[in-house]
């Protein structure tokens, strides 16, 4: 694998990574319900997740996945169920910043975590990606063993630095949100863009 090979990967992944999708809305929604401490849970979620999906990837789900309909329809399914899911329970949870913090005391750092981590698992286009994408920057004339560990070792590394800087962000701006209105139109927002990533997971093709 040449440099420039490995530089062009580099700027796809940071793309792809740096456009808001579940995963990363995910992230947003919970930081700005519960602040800073949301974080921390969420982007372990979201990096075991992620090194899940990558695992299982090579393992063959990722093939499994592009060719069987059945299969894919269940994990979208799935998905876009847990996020709908997601999205309701914010609709509902309380608008001033002050109650939604007593509230927040309620949701454990591993109930935020296996959120994170359920929903990008089931993220079928997780598993295509890994096994759709990762190929094409790889020298089949030189080992694959070091070339996997580096290509994914590097998203992974770029998946940390975009979903911290989103959660951290997102952590900061509620902050300075201290009018209730606010607070309580942030929260239908939040909500209103999971229920929406559940319904666009739920539409997605097969590629």
């Amino acid at each position: 694998m040449t440099f420039e090979v490995y530089l062009a990967y580099v700027v796809a992944c940071t793309v792809l990574l740096f456009i808001p999708g579940p995963t990363i809305l995910l992230v947003v929604s919970y930081a700005m319900t519960h602040g800073r401490r949301s974080a921390f849970a969420t982007i372990f979620g979201v990096m075991v997740g992620d090194a899940a999906a990558m695992g299982l990837s090579f393992l063959g789900l990722g093939a499994l996945l592009m060719t069987s309909a059945r299969l894919f329809l269940m994990m979208k399914i799935l998905g876009a169920l847990y996020l709908v899911y997601l999205g309701i329970k914010m609709w509902r949870a309380p608008g001033l910043l002050e109650e939604a913090s007593l509230e927040a005391k309620h949701v454990s750092n591993r109930a935020m975590a296996l959120d994170a981590f359920a929903v990008t698992v089931l993220n079928p286009k997780s598993g295509i990606f890994f096994i759709a994408f990762l190929p094409q920057f790889m020298d089949a004339a030189q080992p694959l063993g070091p070339q996997v560990l580096l290509l994914g070792g590097t998203f992974l590394g770029l998946a940390l630095i975009s979903v911290t800087l989103y959660a951290l962000l997102a952590s900061e701006i509620r902050r300075v949100v201290k009018n209730p209105v606010v607070s309580k139109a942030v929260n239908r927002v939040g909500a209103g863009a999971l229920i929406g990533a559940g319904a666009l997971t739920a539409a997605m093709r097969r590629a």
